[in-house]
């Protein structure tokens, strides 16, 4: 069984930093680590992926050019870094793992809120 667990979360003025760190067990091999986020009566939005096999990045829009997703193999750990915070990044922030590309995001972390003031 796959376990997940965030931490990193808290919360920053504009422009500030966080950096996320989500700590995975119990798998032998993970197809891909995600983060997703969910504010306040939105729906829950995809925000970055890594892929194990060649460490491939992908990230939404929204984000792209302020966050950094990255992956520790050895440690199995995947940790999103976060800059240029705006407001509209607040958010509570989920990891996900995926054990390959068919089943999708199927694990899911417990979550860790990230708060950005103007």
């Amino acid at each position: 069984q796959v376990h997940l667990v965030e931490s990193g979360g808290g919360s920053v003025q504009a422009g500030g930093f966080l950096r996320l760190s989500c700590a995975a067990s119990g798998f032998t091999y993970l197809y891909s680590m995600g983060w997703f986020r969910q504010a306040p009566g939105k729906e829950r939005e995809w925000v970055a992926s890594i892929y194990s096999r060649y460490g491939t990045t992908s990230y939404a829009d929204s984000v792209k050019g302020r966050f950094t997703i990255s992956q520790d193999n050895a440690k199995n750990t995947a940790d999103l870094q976060m800059n240029s915070l705006k407001p509209e990044d607040t958010a509570m922030y989920y990891c996900a793992a995926a054990l390959g590309a068919i089943a999708g995001y199927n694990y899911w972390g417990q979550g860790t809120q990230v708060t950005v003031s103007s």
